[in-house]
C-alpha cells in the first residue's frame, strides 16, 4: 500500500526545517520545523489564516499555482528535497495525493473519476483499471453503494459520496501520503462520521495529514497534532497529551476557546 518501501511506521516521512513561505511580499509561514511521522494521522489545527493549509499545500507544491509564491528553507519527502530544481511535480503529486475542502468530482463517470490518475500515468490495461477501481472504491467504503452505477456521472452522487469518491481517486494511484484539507467542512454529520471512519481504516497503509477547524475531530482521528498560530508552529505532539496537557500557553488558550 502506501508504505511499499518497507520503512518503519513512526519514522519521519516529511521533514520541514526552518521553512518560510511567501505569497509575493507577504510571509505566510515562519521558520516551520516539523517532522511528520510515517503511517499515522497527523492533524493540523489553528484559527483561520494561521498557515496550516499553506503548509499542507507546500507538501505537494500546490502553492506553485499561485503567482509569486515561494518557499525558503528545507522540506523533504523521504529525504529528498521537495522544492529542488528539476523536481518532477507530477510524480510528487502521485506520491502525495490530496483531498480538498470542497469535493471536486470530474464531469465524468464514476469509473473514470477513480481511474483518472492511472490513465494519466499511462495505464491502459482494462483488467488492471477495473481491479484498481473496485479496490479503491472498497477502500473508500463506497463500492457497495455504487457498484451498479459505475458508468453513471459522478455528479449524480451525494455530497458525502462525492468526498469518498475523491478519496478513492486519491488512493487509486497508491500514494505514500494523503493530504486532507478540511475534508468534512461541507458535509452533514452522518457523512462526516463516514469520512472519519474511513480515515481510521486508511491509517497505517497511508500517512494522512488532515487540516481541520474541528478540535473534536482532530482528537478523534489523529495520533499527533500540530498547532499553528499566525504562520508559526506553536506546538506539536501526541494528540492526547497536547489536548490534555499542552506545553504552551497559546495552545491551551486556543483549545479552551479563549481565542479562535
Amino acid at each position: 500500500m502506501g508504505d511499499e518501501g518497507g520503512a518503519a511506521t513512526g519514522e519521519a516521512i516529511v521533514e520541514a526545517r526552518d521553512l518560510n513561505f511567501y505569497y509575493g511580499a507577504k510571509q505566510a509561514l515562519f521558520e516551520i520545523t516539523l517532522a511528520v511521522r510515517r503511517g499515522i494521522v497527523t492533524a493540523l489545527v489553528g484559527p483561520s489564516g494561521c498557515g496550516k493549509s499553506t503548509f499542507l499545500r507546500c507538501l505537494n507544491r500546490m502553492n506553485d499555482l499561485v503567482d509569486g509564491a515561494r518557499a525558503v528553507g528545507g522540506l523533504t519527502l523521504d529525504g529528498e528535497e521537495i522544492n529542488a530544481g528539476g523536481r518532477d511535480v507530477i510524480e510528487l503529486r502521485r506520491r502525495v495525493g490530496m483531498v480538498f475542502q470542497k469535493p471536486n468530482p470530474f464531469p465524468k463517470s464514476i469509473y473514470e473519476n477513480v481511474v483518472y490518475g492511472l490513465r494519466v500515468a499511462g495505464v491502459r490495461d482494462r483488467g488492471r483499471l477495473d481491479a484498481a477501481c473496485e479496490e479503491s472504491l472498497r477502500r473508500a467504503a463506497l463500492w457497495e453503494e455504487i457498484k451498479d452505477r459505475l458508468r453513471e456521472s459522478a455528479l449524480g452522487l451525494s455530497g458525502g459520496q462525492h468526498q469518498r469518491l475523491c478519496i478513492a481517486r486519491a488512493v487509486a494511484v497508491k500514494p505514500e501520503i494523503i493530504l486532507m484539507d478540511e475534508p468534512c467542512s461541507a458535509l452533514d454529520p452522518r457523512s462526516t462520521l463516514k469520512i472519519e471512519e474511513l480515515v481510521a481504516e486508511l491509517r497505517g497503509d497511508y500517512t494522512i495529514i488532515i487540516v481541520t477547524h474541528n478540535l473534536q475531530q482532530a482528537a478523534r482521528v489523529s495520533e499527533r497534532t500540530a498547532f499553528f498560530y499566525e504562520g508559526r508552529l506553536v506546538e506539536e505532539g501526541e494528540t492526547g497529551r497536547l489536548f490534555t496537557n499542552p506545553a504552551r500557553r497559546e495552545t491551551e488558550d486556543y483549545l479552551t476557546g479563549r481565542f479562535s
